[in-house]
């Protein structure tokens, strides 16, 4: 079939890390919708999913729930919230790898959502009045490391808007950052303290990549020879 052909293009792909992160969103989005729709006695609830996938501020259930620190930012149970993060990721990433290629944008993305995951917890722990107690689930935090990053990178970079004409990258990310992370903190504050994790850690890469140290470079070396040991060897 040619759309399994196409889904091995997108992952035999070195630098075509962009579509990969979608593709395994959208795939989990679908798996997950399917298993809970499934008839009575098979279906799996939105609780057992999000205690078993979602990021929980528990630390004893973080414990016995490590791998949640990576599969929080591939989890979407809500339509409209993985649409909102795939076409963010998508048409800001699209500017990102144009200049950094596909191999930074994932480092940018995982290590952003590990940085907005890790505020997350520490906040819920340091602050238990944050409305924190639910389980932290969306590529939320790591879309907003790439905005950030992109924005950090070319913040002169035109994007052309409807209804609003030509705007520079820098104004698209602030007025993003504002009306989804600052805007009326109160509500789902731990997945907007994510969202700050995010962000910093997309500023910071980027930063630390235009003074040339060492630490960008080495996080995406750490993150490619990961990938690699589990890849097949001939």
């Amino acid at each position: 079939m040619s759309f399994i052909e196409d889904l091995k293009t997108v992952f035999k792909n070195k630098d075509n890390g962009l579509m990969k992160i979608i593709v395994i969103n959208i795939a989990v989005f679908i798996v997950v919708n399917l298993i809970s729709n499934l008839p009575k006695g098979l279906r799996v609830t939105d609780a057992f999913v999000k205690n078993w996938l979602a990021l929980p501020s528990n630390l004893s259930e973080l414990l016995s729930h490590f791998w949640t620190l990576i599969t929080y930012m591939f989890l979407h149970l809500d339509l409209m919230h993985i649409l909102f993060n795939m076409l963010w990721l998508y048409w800001i990433g699209k500017i990102f790898t144009e200049y950094l290629g596909g191999q930074k944008l994932v480092s940018n993305y995982l290590f952003g959502g590990l940085a907005g995951g890790v505020l997350f917890i520490i906040a819920s722990n340091l602050f238990p009045y944050l409305d924190s107690t639910s389980p932290l689930l969306g590529a939320s935090a790591g879309v907003m490391a790439v905005v950030v990053g992109t924005a950090t990178l070319v913040p002169e970079y035109v994007i052309h808007l409807l209804f609003f004409g030509t705007v520079r990258l820098k104004y698209v990310a602030l007025i993003s950052f504002l009306l989804t992370t600052v805007l009326d903190f109160s509500i789902n504050t731990g997945g907007k303290v994510a969202h700050l994790g995010g962000a910093l850690f997309g500023y910071l890469y980027i930063k630390q990549l235009q003074t040339k140290n060492n630490l960008s470079f080495n996080l995406s070396n750490f993150l490619e020879r990961l990938i690699n040991t589990f890849k097949t060897k001939s």
